[in-house]
């Protein structure tokens, strides 16, 4: 019997980025053993969430060349998986997050998650979203004016 995984296409009709999920246990000194990983590579790590429970942690992380890094991940031992997310680049001013939030509620897009980004594209401030229905999401955003951005767009913040 073939165990050969299937291939998957990350290509979509819409705008996506890749995130990366690595779950380990909850010790100390776990996150610093992590993000030194990267530290003799060309791989950049710009947005980075963590999700704690009493025995075992959730790292969701987005980084500028995501095949390097889930293979560094992988060769490292860490339990990893990679997932399509949105990362949509916020208006000015100081209500960048509320418009944002009414965008996603007019679109009735419910949104499971967020986080922001490290670095900013273009002098803006980026935010990685997971929500229900990520085309209509993209598309939704996109027709209100936000620009969503796409991994290429991420690899040129470096």
């Amino acid at each position: 019997m073939d165990t050969t995984p299937f291939e998957t296409a990350f290509a979509a009709g819409y705008p996506t980025v890749r995130q990366l999920s690595i779950f380990f246990e909850n010790r100390v000194g776990e996150l610093l053993r992590l993000t030194r990983l990267f530290e003799r590579t060309d791989v950049h790590i710009l947005g980075l969430s963590v999700v704690n429970s009493v025995d075992c942690a959730i790292i969701r992380m987005i980084v500028d060349k995501p095949d390097a890094a889930y293979d560094l991940l992988r060769e490292s031992g860490f339990a990893v998986c990679q997932t399509d997310i949105l990362v949509v680049s916020l208006p000015g001013g100081k209500r960048a997050l509320l418009h944002t939030w009414i965008a996603f509620l007019s679109a009735e897009v419910s949104v499971a998650y967020a986080y922001a980004l490290l670095g900013s594209m273009r002098g803006q401030a980026a935010l990685a979203v997971q929500a229900d229905g990520l085309e209509h999401a993209a598309h939704m955003l996109q027709e209100k004016g936000f620009t969503v951005l796409d991994q290429t767009d991420l690899a040129t913040l470096f």
